[in-house]
């Protein structure tokens, strides 16, 4: 297949994107690598619908295909917020920290399955001949309460896998892009994209 437009803007994401494609012959472009400016508006009440939304954009715009994602944390005990809102959650400019921090309180005297959650993710990859296809993947654990680790970006320093004994943000790179939502449903891309 032809060069796939990566519908994104966070610089996180390319980086897992590209680390989880880098033993592939799939070719990836971020949209800054492309020169590509696009601010497209995330009004999907689902990921799923909010993926199709930048993927369909992206494709528009290039006439090549686009691979997008939305993700985000989804906190049982808070009916599943931040979800579709994760990265706008307390307002777009608001650091992570203040975020996790303000989770945690939210689950302040909370234990164990009550501080169940963890991330979700849906993948759309839309052709420019109208084709279009869906994946979805998903990593459960626990809020932590305290932020944990260096690696990883967004909420991954609260979601605490207990097999594991860390938080996501603790994880090796690699170990993390074998369990994560992101990694389950790019695996499933990926079969799709080698079927095309």
């Amino acid at each position: 297949m032809e060069e796939i437009i990566l519908a994104t803007n966070n610089d996180g994401k390319v980086r897992e994107f590209k680390e989880m494609l880098s033993d592939t012959n799939i070719n990836i472009m971020p949209l800054k690598e492309a020169g590509i400016k696009a601010d497209i508006e995330e009004t999907g009440d689902t990921f799923k619908e909010n993926a199709l939304i930048k993927a369909r954009a992206i494709c528009k715009l290039t006439g090549k295909p686009a691979l997008a994602d939305d993700s985000g944390l989804s906190v049982d005990a808070l009916n599943g917020e931040p979800g579709v809102y994760s990265a706008r959650y307390l307002g777009e400019d608001t650091s992570y920290g203040i975020k996790n921090k303000a989770i945690i309180d939210r689950l302040e005297g909370k234990e164990g399955e009550e501080r169940a959650g963890g991330f979700i993710c849906f993948m759309a990859l839309v052709l420019p001949d109208g084709r279009e296809y869906i994946t979805s993947g998903e990593m459960r654990g626990l809020i932590a309460k305290e932020p944990a680790g260096e690696n990883g970006f967004g909420y991954d320093p609260i979601v605490f896998l207990p097999e594991y004994g860390k938080t996501s943000a603790q994880l090796e790179p690699e170990v993390k892009n074998s369990i994560s939502h992101r990694g389950e449903a790019l695996e499933k891309m990926i079969s799709i994209i080698k079927s095309l």
